[in-house]
């Protein structure tokens, strides 16, 4: 099987938005593949640009194995990737919860505030980051410089350049 992983900041998520991240990564992805594919398939939604024809399936990980198995891949990629950060930041038990909103995690978010790994776009963590508690430290861990969400204006287009 040929595959890539595309990793996103969290603050480029916060710039860009979620899906707009989610279908640039595909894209690059997809531009990294040797061999190039003839055709794709997509979890849910349609994909331009990718320079081969496509088909968005729904619930593509359930009824497609090799859609199936990319969210495999980018599940434990996200999961090793959330045990590397509990290393840097213990207190946020990384480790346990893979960054999904749990009790656990909402209680230590509010106990610490925001690291810089946070997705500040997300309900829950500006929530936080808007807090009075935290509003001296711009909403972030103490020693942590905040990553705030730029605008993007008109003339940006999905992957972020010109149009």
């Amino acid at each position: 099987m040929n595959s890539r992983v595309v990793i996103i900041p969290a603050a480029e998520i916060d710039t860009r938005g979620l899906h707009v991240c989610n279908l640039s990564g595909m894209r690059r992805a997809l531009a990294a593949l040797s061999p190039r594919p003839h055709y794709v398939l997509t979890d849910g939604f349609r994909v331009d640009g990718l320079g081969v024809p496509g088909l968005a399936v729904w619930k593509g990980d359930q009824v497609a194995a090799c859609v199936a198995a990319a969210s495999v891949v980018a599940k434990v990629t996200r999961d090793r990737i959330m045990q590397e950060l509990h290393g840097e930041w213990p207190d946020y038990g990384f480790d346990m919860h893979k960054g999904y909103v749990t009790p656990e995690h909402s209680a230590a978010l509010r106990r610490h505030g925001p690291c810089n790994q946070h997705r500040f776009s997300y309900v829950n963590v500006a929530a936080v980051a808007r807090s009075k508690r935290w509003r001296g430290t711009v909403g972030v861990a103490p020693g942590v410089a905040a990553h705030l969400p730029a605008q993007l204006g008109d003339n940006v287009a999905m992957e972020g350049g010109p149009r």
